[in-house]
């Protein structure tokens, strides 16, 4: 029978990928076939005795690939959503091969013959702008990727990407395997303290795994958080603790630090072989920053006085401990309980009382609401779509002239064998330089089900996850250029968070939360005065938010600047953060055996710096909306689509936002959104 990962997708909405029809025996020779088709498309594109035009050499490039492109789309989904057993088989042997598989084309000499022709001609070539840009970009993907290297070079530099491939596949299925394990508990003695909502889950996630009767902990953020945010009993909240934060690093076969160190001395070779001082100079070289130096400044102005509130942090904690005579002093585990009481106790607001106004389905419907608004795109339910898990529901997206321009997926629910975490995805890229071809995004979740029938309640904080990912998600169905590699969310990494930072500050907007903050039991609105009790907490506990994001961003940009020091992984992790000083009463965000941002691929590594970056980004862009009608103004809402969520990396993003904005991003703004008061430096460029 005819491989299904290998045909055109069909079907409406402009074809859709055969989610249902997909095995995973199907992914290796899926794979093995498209990537010989596109080498020989390859091969005839670079031997073409013609001489290179922007058409035969870079348009003929964006057409090559396109089956792979279909195989490797659905391969990611399963990656991501789907890992079994057999698919992580499939895994451990395809990596390395689709890593040799890239070297090739990168290193074929006469390709990037052709390429260089074109872009040492492209401003005299009568080309568009867009088409400048894509030339651009092609070549110095290509000579960042090794293609100016001499032979032996060349491979040296074959053998390290094929191994760092293995080492990525054999990290992540390390961590997947540890974020598997759950704590139960058995009595109902052990749930003191824990909402109804994270009970429930509880529950139903212990019934998932075969253990009815019992309430299981994930070992995952969206169910660690909330159980350490309320447990009542703390020696339990430092087990649950303890085995979140040791994901990767238990001493058993799956411990990831020997990976790390390996990893990392990887891309310090590569880049000493590609030219550069360091894994973190070649990173940011095509990034907004431009320099590890300039990053790193960004960091440390908000560092300071994150680390002077936390320690204020703690001592109201520690006052509130002391006051019910807990007789403890704050450790890492007491961090969310005891701030949760100092909240309850300085705010009057308790993530209890908000939990019940916060479902999942309504913010669902709350963030199409907001699309329509701004972006003026409508959501209608497409039952028809294919699906690969029953959890997975599709909606058709429309512009307000009725022309479809999307196709959402949407996979909200935690399982086994699905990463965790939140994300959005791109099953195909818009383009029309050979027809109109619409695109098709998903974002992923997970929350833990209830009871069957029972609305799933989310904290705030992982509403505003659910918002900071359909961002990206707008920013993808948004999207509208010629070729396929500029489409979307392909732009720079410290540029790629900011439309979806930006979309998080519609969250707490009063149409937002007056339409769809509903009581899930009574109906009734969120009342004003907790909204007010929410507004005046925004700023509240910033000190650890931020510290708990930035210690892993400073030891990633210093683990990336000196992989030397980072041969005993555990080691410099404890001497970084000292000489950070940063306070032993909490823990990184991501400790480095768990590190998946940076130790899944290459995506992050040495650029986890550029959350803050888009975040200075969207703190002075929403201000944009402020300063004119609102957060609904449509002129500001109109100059943001044309300049930012539309435009992909079609412009350089300095010159997109300068376009939006006016003027270069100031940080005065980011500072005021953190509660730290004016900034020193006023410009992030």
């Amino acid at each position: 029978m005819a491989n299904p990962l290998l045909q055109r997708w069909t079907g409406p909405y402009g074809g859709v990928p055969p989610f249902d029809q997909v095995k995973v025996e199907h992914f290796k020779p899926a794979l093995e076939s498209a990537m010989a088709e596109q080498l020989a498309e390859i091969d005839a594109i670079a031997g073409n005795p013609a001489p290179a035009t922007f058409e035969n050499t870079i348009a003929a490039m964006e057409r090559s690939g396109r089956a792979l492109d279909r195989v490797d789309r659905i391969y990611n989904v399963w990656s991501s959503t789907m890992r079994s057993a057999a698919f992580r088989d499939v895994e451990r042997d395809m990596e390395p091969k689709l890593a040799q598989f890239r070297d090739r084309i990168v290193q074929n000499e006469r390709l990037f013959a052709r390429i260089s022709a074109v872009y040492d001609s492209r401003e005299r070539s009568g080309l568009t702008p867009e088409q400048q840009r894509l030339t651009w970009l092609k070549y110095h993907d290509f000579a960042r990727s090794g293609a100016r290297l001499a032979a032996g070079a060349k491979v040296r530099l074959s053998e390290i990407n094929e191994r760092l491939a293995s080492l990525y596949t054999e990290f992540s299925q390390n961590v997947l395997a540890d974020e598997g394990s759950a704590i139960y508990l058995e009595t109902e003695a052990e749930l003191d303290g824990l909402p109804e909502s994270v009970r429930e889950g509880a529950a139903q996630a212990a019934r998932d795994l075969g253990h009815a009767g019992e309430w299981a902990i994930l070992n995952t953020r969206s169910s660690t958080e909330p159980f350490l945010t309320y447990s009542g009993r703390r020696s339990l909240r430092e087990k649950v603790w303890r085995a979140y934060y040791s994901r990767g690093d238990n001493g058993d076969a799956r411990d990831n630090k020997r990976i790390v160190a390996e990893i990392v001395r990887l891309r310090g070779e590569r880049a000493k072989l590609l030219g550069y001082a360091s894994h973190a100079h070649w990173r940011l070289e095509m990034s907004m920053a431009k320099t590890p130096e300039r990053a790193t400044a960004l960091m440390e102005a908000v560092w300071r006085p994150a680390v002077s509130r936390v320690a204020e942090e703690v001592a109201d904690m520690q006052a509130e401990a002391d006051r019910e005579g807990a007789g403890i002093t704050i450790e890492p585990w007491d961090y969310r309980y005891y701030a949760e009481k100092v909240r309850k106790s300085r705010y009057d607001v308790d993530d209890n009382e908000v939990m019940p106004y916060l479902q999942l389905e309504n913010l669902r419907e709350a963030m199409f609401w907001v699309a329509h608004e701004l972006l003026g795109l409508r959501f209608v339910p497409a039952p028809d779509a294919p699906v690969y898990h029953p959890d997975v529901r599709v909606w058709q997206v429309k512009d307000d002239a009725g022309r479809h321009v999307a196709l959402f997926y949407f996979d909200p629910y935690a399982r086994p064998d699905k990463s965790s975490g939140a994300w959005m995805n791109a099953y195909r890229s818009q383009e029309r330089f050979d027809g109109e071809v619409t695109t098709i995004v998903s974002n992923n979740s997970n929350f833990v089900k209830g009871k069957p029938g029972e609305p799933v309640l989310v904290s705030w904080g992982d509403a505003v996850t659910l918002f900071h990912e359909f961002g990206h998600a707008l920013h993808g169905m948004s999207s509208d250029v010629t070729y396929p590699s500029l489409a979307g969310t392909a732009v720079d990494r410290d540029y790629v968070e900011f439309p979806s930072q930006l979309i998080e500050h519609w969250l707490a907007t009063p149409e937002v939360l007056n339409k769809y903050a509903r009581h899930c039991k009574t109906g009734a609105p969120i009342p004003q005065e907790l909204v007010r009790k929410i507004e005046r907490a925004s700023k509240f506990n910033k000190g650890f938010e931020n510290v708990e994001y930035l210690s892993s961003a400073l030891v990633d940009m210093r683990m990336h600047l000196d992989p030397a020091s980072a041969e005993d992984v555990a080691d410099f992790e404890k001497k970084t953060l000292e000489a950070l000083g940063m306070p032993h009463e909490m823990a990184m965000r991501h400790r480095l055996p768990h590190f998946g941002h940076l130790f899944n691929s290459d995506s992050y590594a040495a650029g986890y710096y550029s959350y803050l970056w888009a975040d200075t980004l969207s703190a002075d862009a929403f201000e944009a909306f402020t300063e004119a009608g609102g957060a609904y103004d449509k002129s500001v809402a109109k100059k943001l689509r044309e300049h930012v969520f539309s435009a992909g990396n079609t412009v350089d993003p300095e010159e997109g936002y300068r376009a939006f904005r006016g003027r270069d991003a100031q940080i005065d703004a980011l500072m005021r959104r953190r509660g730290f008061g004016e900034g020193k430096a006023s410009r992030t460029q």
